[in-house]
């Protein structure tokens, strides 16, 4: 793998979430907390984990007998990773078409609409500061 880590997917991402917020679980504690929730196998709580471990979102450290899991990448970088990802694979690298979809959504919030100017903005500033 390059020095982009492996993309994941929607589920793999609230697991990450999930581990985020409690600090760290083994698998018995994911598959009754996150995956009881989810109606999810403890088998398949356990190949997320691993899944996100190789992809390099999870570590582990034995503990007791058993491996803990903690998040290794917070869970708002791999939201930054995926989006990037998507922007190469399916926009051909380019953000306007994502920005057209955004802009012609009705069911934004009017605090959605000021932070996306918000970040607008920053791009400018940026802009401005290369010159």
């Amino acid at each position: 793998m390059t020095g982009r880590r492996a993309t994941i997917g929607a589920q793999e991402l609230e697991l990450l979430r999930w581990l985020e917020q409690r600090g760290q679980a083994t698998v018995g504690e994911a598959a009754e907390g996150f995956g009881g929730e989810r109606g999810l196998a403890r088998s398949t709580v356990l190949t997320m984990m691993e899944r996100l471990r190789h992809k390099g979102h999870l570590r582990r450290a034995a503990a007791g007998g058993v491996f803990r899991y903690r998040v290794a990448v917070p869970a708002g970088e791999a939201v930054r990773h995926a989006v990037a990802d998507f922007i190469d694979r399916t926009l051909a690298g380019s953000v306007s078409p994502l920005v057209d979809y955004l802009a012609g959504r009705e069911d934004l919030g009017p605090e959605e609409v000021a932070g996306l100017e918000r970040l607008v903005a920053r791009l400018g500033e940026r802009r401005r500061g290369r010159k």
